[in-house]
């Protein structure tokens, strides 16, 4: 496979190389495009498998149930815990040596969730029902813990799909999903032989996502703004800024061979539906419940519950993806990288961190790793490749929390490194490029 990385060590440059003194090799290794002042990976690159001329290091561990994270200009890390931890639902993690590893911790907001993100001024952040905004300082760090501004609340949280994972475009707005708690919008959801309700009405508040303004205090459903709908959960989505659009990765439906044996197999059930990214406009509807993407087919395909039969498909009406990906893999994070360390072809491309879902059963589990979808002028110019993996520990998992560790959050450091979190046991991976 094509990796678009090229040899360093060629021709004239490696016999030049070979002629400079120890010392001026040591450092030329730890310049800041290649990993960072003093950052160097771990020796077994803290067991992750990465492309050749990579490296991973492990920021911190034991952080607790680490969801979306994100990085300040200085290299600080924000973590949003989904439950609070000793009475903190959000760290910060500091470098204050330079070796790339956290040695100071500091903790507030005392309420659980997954979204983080900063802005120019502030840092904003959700619980299961709210969004909240933080003052920054000019160190990009939270001026004042106990008293942030509300942007958001009252949004739906009844304990499915519940998670308000955010992004920022760069016109003053902010993005939020509100997940369906439901699987597939039926009268009893997760029964055998329950219909699907025809039109589903928890598509009024949740399903899908909403735009509100990030400069606005007291939001909800009656001032923000439905933005695209047919979404059953997405916990990973982005801003591309080479495309000026929303970009998300969707959590298919579950349940097939479980509710409709005499349509599906259980190999079938597994793989199926895709999980999905979605280009997202004013308007856009993707279809949820209604149908699901068929990866094999290449079509949007009726559900059952809806009066189909895993061949009726419909050709209109609903947004097609953009990418496909197997099914049951949990996307938990969506990042269009923008940074300069990595290679050029890493360059506004899509990162995307895969969980690791329960619904694949009798099947092995799958997902676990960091997946890239390459973009060119904005759109999808490649297949996509794993690009990182060995977070499980094992392979054949034979059920999700049998793996050591789970990729969920996703962030670009101000030198290019990429961040990723693990929510299973708190660990913070830096990934640099070491050429």
């Amino acid at each position: 496979m094509k990796t678009g990385l090229q040899p360093f060590f060629s021709g004239k440059k490696y016999a030049l190389l070979l002629l400079l003194p120890a010392s001026l090799y040591v450092s030329s290794c730890q310049q800041p495009g290649a990993g960072g002042g003093g950052v160097v990976a771990d020796s077994n690159n803290v067991g992750l498998t990465l492309p050749a001329g990579f490296g991973a290091l492990k920021v911190a561990d034991s952080t607790g149930n680490a969801r979306h994270i994100t990085v300040n200009k200085n290299g600080d890390i924000f973590i949003k815990l989904e439950d609070a931890k000793s009475g903190h639902g959000i760290l910060m993690l500091s470098d204050k040596n330079g070796d790339g590893k956290a040695d100071e911790r500091t903790g507030f907001g005392n309420y659980p969730g997954t979204g983080i993100i900063l802005g120019k001024d502030y840092l904003y952040v959700s619980s299961n029902t709210s969004v909240f905004r933080y003052k920054l300082n000019e160190k990009q760090q939270v001026a004042d813990t106990e008293h942030p501004d509300t942007l958001i609340s009252g949004l739906i949280d009844r304990g499915q799909h519940n998670s308000k994972s955010l992004a920022l475009d760069d016109a003053g707005n902010i993005y939020v999903n509100i997940g369906a708690p439901s699987n597939v919008c039926q009268e009893k959801d997760r029964t055998k032989g329950s219909p699907g309700m025809m039109p589903c009405p928890l598509l009024d508040s949740a399903g899908g996502i909403w735009q509100f303004k990030a400069d606005a205090l007291q939001q909800g459903y009656a001032t923000g703004k439905r933005f695209a709908t047919g979404l059953r959960n997405v916990v990973g989505l982005d801003w591309n800024q080479a495309d000026k659009a929303v970009y998300v990765m969707q959590h298919g439906r579950d349940n097939l061979h479980d509710f409709f044996p005499e349509l599906y197999d259980t190999k079938q059930s597994a793989e199926l539906p895709a999980e999905c990214m979605y280009k997202l406009f004013q308007g856009a509807d993707c279809g949820w419940p209604y149908i699901y993407y068929d990866q094999f087919q290449e079509k949007k395909i009726v559900c059952p519950e809806y009066g189909g039969d895993g061949k009726k498909a419909v050709t209109d009406k609903y947004e097609n993806p953009v990418v496909t990906f197997p099914g049951h893999l949990a996307p938990n994070a969506l990042l269009f990288y923008t940074g300069s360390m990595f290679p050029e072809r890493y360059k506004n491309g899509a990162f995307i961190a895969f969980h690791g879902s329960w619904n694949r059963a009798p099947e092995p589990q799958a997902g676990f790793f960091v997946a890239f979808v390459p973009f060119q002028n904005g759109k999808p110019s490649g297949k996509w490749e794993v690009f990182a993996k060995g977070f499980a520990g094992k392979d054949n998992i034979a059920s999700p929390s049998d793996a050591m560790h789970r990729p969920c959050g996703l962030a670009q450091g101000p030198d290019g490194s990429l961040y990723i979190s693990d929510d299973k046991q708190g660990t913070i991976y830096r990934v640099i490029y070491k050429q």
